[in-house]
């Protein structure tokens, strides 16, 4: 059952005796005058719904706990060891002083409580009330997005790493595949096959065994009826969510980076390339490969926000795999606002469907369009190339720089070939020996229309004041990260810690701003 924290104070209680310690407008004095209204437990309620069984520690304690450990970026070991000889923390968390604290593990089943629960964002939705109640953002209508690369927290595995850990995993979870007979020739006890890897028959040859044993475990699911053969979804299956969880990432990990070259011999190699949203670990297979330019490359998630420009409050958080897309991800950062407002974004926010759910929810679009190619340097870019729309009598028709016009494919391709051989602008135009050769999308229109704008010099002066400030807020909120490594493994655990540090930085913001409360509400004092 839920416990709850007595209002009434003991002859021990730390605040009888240091009470002048604590800084005002710190967040150690703010929770210990507070915590009971910001993070009340019936608030918490619903994570406990059986009125018998031993209580559990107050929310209100747990919860402010979560709060000051994300605050000086500590593990929960490291946390528990200042609830308990910390004086600054007994004073927030209202505690006797010679109250010992409780185990790390708590804390776990805290956050595995509200993770599985049906608030899973709920500590950071109590902060959104807060600044909802005082109204501080109702006259500021200015929101700025951006993504950040968060490390993830394991090692990134090659596929036949990947596949002997799967195998094992199977087997282990799973005892009715434990007999399923393996290959002599690979050594299931190593976490990665011994051989020359700088022979690449052999290093085909092994994966193929691996693919082949991987297989197998696969059709002797099948045979006992764990999976069906369309698509393997599961249709009464006897096993445990985490049972067909291991099953599942098998299949995938078994078949994501290879291709099969001879089906009579069951013979597969490696395939070129990275595979679209590839697993990359077994230990965590929610992270992914994460390329925020061409040369920079990471391994983990994305951390999203959206933040009002003048008070720099986070007004949306979220996280993701590391191969989202910061447009598709920006109508949730957006979802709680009632109000028009204008949306500042970089060149990974420019898509037409996001200006599209902009433009139907009265929004304002200030997103910096996407840098063009160009075939020659300085040369001539497709903006350069007058688009004629159709009628119900012509085609779409393109015209060259040079003048000539061909007429626009079905497919969005036009072809300038013909004309390029005795070209006089050709050098500017193209380095193809056949001529220029163009592929209009249905994204053309709005990028161009994007570009135009952008023209504006007030425009670009506007996102250039107002745009530093989100990666400013980034940085100091990945300085709790440990060089931006995450702590958990899996996009549920992650999320709920990224949100604890936008709870804490809008805390924080909000107390800079004078927060109090009066007559049982949160104000802003003037």
């Amino acid at each position: 059952m839920l416990g709850t924290e007595s209002p009434q104070a003991h002859l021990t209680a730390t605040a009888a005796f240091c009470s002048t310690l604590l800084e005002p407008g710190s967040l150690y004095y703010f929770l210990a005058e507070h915590r009971r209204e910001i993070f009340a437990d019936a608030k918490f309620a619903h994570l406990y719904p059986s009125g018998t069984g031993r209580p559990s520690i107050p929310a209100s304690r747990i919860a402010s706990v979560m709060v000051l450990q994300t605050l000086e970026g500590l593990s929960d070991r490291e946390a528990l060891d200042q609830v308990r000889y910390n004086l600054r923390w007994k004073l927030a968390l209202g505690l006797d002083l010679e109250d010992r604290g409780f185990d790390p593990s708590v804390l776990t089943y805290w956050r595995n409580r509200i993770k599985n629960s049906s608030t899973p964002t709920l500590i950071f939705d109590l902060a959104r009330e807060i600044i909802n109640e005082t109204k501080i953002l109702n006259t500021h209508t200015k929101r700025v997005l951006d993504s950040t690369v968060l490390v993830d927290a394991v090692i990134t595995q090659d596929t036949m790493t990947q596949i002997v850990a799967q195998v094992k995993r199977v087997r282990k979870l799973i005892p009715e595949l434990a007999s399923v007979p393996l290959s002599d020739e690979i050594d299931y006890a190593r976490a990665k096959p011994a051989i020359d890897y700088s022979d690449e028959d052999l290093i085909n040859e092994t994966l193929s065994i691996l693919v082949r044993d991987a297989n197998a475990l696969i059709e002797r699911a099948r045979e006992l009826g764990y999976l069906r053969d369309d698509e393997d979804r599961v249709t009464d299956s006897p096993l445990t969510t985490q049972q067909l969880g291991a099953l599942g990432l098998l299949g995938v990990v078994a078949g994501q980076d290879v291709e099969l070259v001879d089906e009579e011999r069951g013979a597969y190699r490696l395939t070129r390339g990275v595979a679209k949203d590839r697993v990359i670990s077994t230990v965590d297979p929610e992270s992914r490969h994460v390329h925020k330019s061409r040369k920079n490359y990471y391994d983990g998630y994305k951390g999203h926000i959206a933040i009002d420009a003048d008070t720099e409050i986070i007004t949306g958080a979220t996280l993701t795999k590391g191969n989202a897309s910061d447009a598709f991800v920006a109508k949730e950062l957006l979802d709680h606002e009632s109000e028009s407002v204008s949306v500042y974004g970089d060149s990974g926010y420019s898509s037409m469907e996001l200006s599209k759910h902009l433009k139907d929810h009265g929004h304002d679009e200030v997103i910096k369009p996407r840098p063009l190619a160009m075939a020659v340097p300085d040369g001539y870019s497709v903006d350069d190339f007058i688009v004629t729309e159709p009628t119900t009598e012509t085609p779409a028709k393109v015209t060259c720089p040079a003048g000539h016009t061909v007429s626009l494919s079905a497919k969005g391709r036009a072809s300038f070939t013909k004309y390029c051989a005795t070209c006089p602008l050709r050098d500017r135009c193209t380095r193809s020996k056949r001529g220029r050769v163009m592929t209009f999308g249905p994204n053309h229109s709005y990028g161009r229309a994007q570009r135009e704008s952008w023209k504006d010099e007030e425009t670009k002066a506007a996102y250039r004041a107002i745009r530093p400030g989100v990666e400013r807020i980034h940085a100091q909120m990945k300085r709790k990260l440990n060089g931006s490594k995450l702590r958990y493994r899996g996009i549920a655990k992650n999320t709920m810690h990224y949100l604890l540090l936008g709870t804490v930085w809008n805390l924080k913001v909000l107390l800079r701003n004078n927060l109090t409360r009066e007559n049982g509400n949160w104000v802003i004092a003037s």
